[in-house]
């Protein structure tokens, strides 16, 4: 469904051209296609099945099908996120592989081909890599047990399911063994096992570096969330990494240089400068029901002290009951018969919004909520972003794009005033459950639900059902 803070809207997208052998004219010998056949053997190096290109005797036009159909999933996805969201506008790649593929075969060289066309990123290599680390070890514990729910076991407790949550946590080797493969170095020596029914020590601390990687409160506690992500085992966390790999293939392998990228599942964004990172910093995203959405747009505006027009949703569901007292106390006035708030510390937009040019009305913009930005979970917006020290952050921009003078003028004004941008400023809203952070791989609840759509295209199995996120109750977008 479309956010709150949204006025509506229809996506529109390229859709992925379906690869079919057509009238290309190629022709196979043996070692094309033992290429071939090596390099859809190696589909799970980028969290691919092989039995989605091969099924076994396959030659001549339905091999170049299959060779065309693995060539695509790696240039543009195997699938197509506009047929899988309602929402979903931010760029794919364009690539010929028809033609590659053919220039290929006459080179006698589709190894290199095949290669060359996922993400040559560092993420996406650091997802491939545990992606096979989580194959092997759920390989090795074909059956692994989930811990039985209840009460939250607790940091020196004793429980019967401590063994289970031992063996469950050895399984994705977090306890006994440091995985090898989300920091890249060698495996430890393994632990001593946990005693049967006690919940101390090292299991205790492995349990927090799996809250850790998660994003979850590093409290030991293992219930809610915790358990859920303890009782997704290695395949789970596998499963995690070939849809997140999924998704980076869906994304142009050359943006904008001067970007922000803001990953709603996470709830961060980062901000690239000419092709340097500059910044990390939290945000609040859209509750569950109120999903930010898959979009690119740029910001063409630094607005100082907005007013904030309530959308007719909020103003329905959440404002209509209010009183005159309340209004007046948090500066409502109705004009044209929508609810409008009044510029100042009490806005919910806060002090600083950055006007987004997107026909969803989605924006980033600061918020008197502060409190949201140091908590694990940041699903508790109506859909728009909210940015931790957004004043700071319209600052940089501002002194960055030259327009430094303006926006301090706009801001000592203390009332609504409109700071164009000299160029606008590409943000990309992505949402990526795993993901690098440039020294393990980290995991994240999949809070709107929108993995298992993409796993269901992969022919994968449906995930684990995280713990509902408790609302905010604010009114802010």
């Amino acid at each position: 469904m479309l956010p709150a803070c949204s006025q509506g809207g229809s996506s529109s997208n390229q859709a992925t051209n379906a690869a079919g052998p057509g009238d290309l004219q190629v022709e196979w010998n043996g070692k094309l296609e033992k290429q071939l056949r090596e390099a859809i053997a190696n589909a799970p190096a980028n969290g691919l099945k092989p039995d989605l290109f091969l099924k076994g005797g396959e030659q001549g036009a339905a091999l170049t099908e299959a060779g065309l159909r693995y060539a695509q999933a790696l240039a543009q996805g195997y699938s197509d996120p506009t047929k899988i969201f309602p929402i979903y506008t931010i760029p794919r790649p364009s690539v010929d592989v028809r033609q590659g593929f053919q220039q290929a075969m006459q080179k006698g060289d589709l190894t290199s081909f095949f290669n060359s066309l996922a993400p040559q990123t560092d993420e996406y290599k650091a997802l491939s890599q545990a992606h096979l680390h989580y194959l092997q070890l759920a390989t090795q514990h074909q059956n692994f047990q989930p811990v039985p729910d209840g009460d939250p076991i607790k940091p020196g407790s004793h429980d019967s399911r401590v063994a289970a949550l031992a063996a469950a946590l050895t399984a994705m080797g977090y306890y006994g063994a440091q995985p090898a493969a989300p920091s890249g170095k060698k495996a430890q020596p393994a632990a001593p096992a946990a005693p049967a029914t006690s919940y101390s020590g090292q299991l205790v601390a492995a349990v927090k570096q799996l809250q850790s990687d998660f994003g979850l409160k590093p409290d030991g506690i293992v219930g809610g969330n915790t358990l859920d992500a303890v009782n997704l085992g290695p395949a789970g966390l596998a499963r995690e990494a070939a849809i997140a790999m999924e998704r980076l293939r869906w994304m142009e392998r050359t943006p904008p240089q001067t970007r922000i990228d803001v990953n709603t599942a996470a709830t961060f964004l980062d901000y690239w400068r000419d092709g340097k990172h500059m910044d990390r910093r939290n945000v609040v995203a859209g509750e569950p029901d109120k999903q930010t959405p898959q979009i690119q747009a740029p910001i063409v505006n630094l607005v100082a002290y907005p007013t904030w027009t309530v959308p007719k949703s909020i103003a329905e569901k959440e404002i209509a009951s209010k009183g005159s007292g309340w209004l007046a106390a948090n500066n409502f006035t109705m004009k044209d018969g929508m609810y409008v708030q009044a510029s100042g510390p009490k806005n919910s937009l806060g002090i600083v919004k950055f006007d987004m040019d997107d026909k969803y009305a989605i924006y980033l913009h600061d918020t008197p909520a502060k409190a949201l930005f140091s908590m694990p979970e940041r699903h508790r917006s109506h859909g728009c972003v909210r940015v931790q020290d957004a004043v700071a952050f319209a600052n940089a921009i501002a002194s960055e794009e030259g327009v430094q003078d303006q926006f301090q003028k706009a801001m000592a004004a203390q009332k609504e005033g409109f700071v164009k941008l000299p160029k606008p400023i590409t943000v990309r809203l992505l949402y990526q459950t795993a993901f690098w952070d440039g020294s393990r791989v980290q995991f994240r609840p999949d809070v709107y639900g929108w993995d298992d759509n993409v796993a269901a295209a992969l022919g994968l199995v449906r995930g684990v059902k995280w713990q509902p996120v408790q609302q905010s109750g604010d009114i802010g977008p």
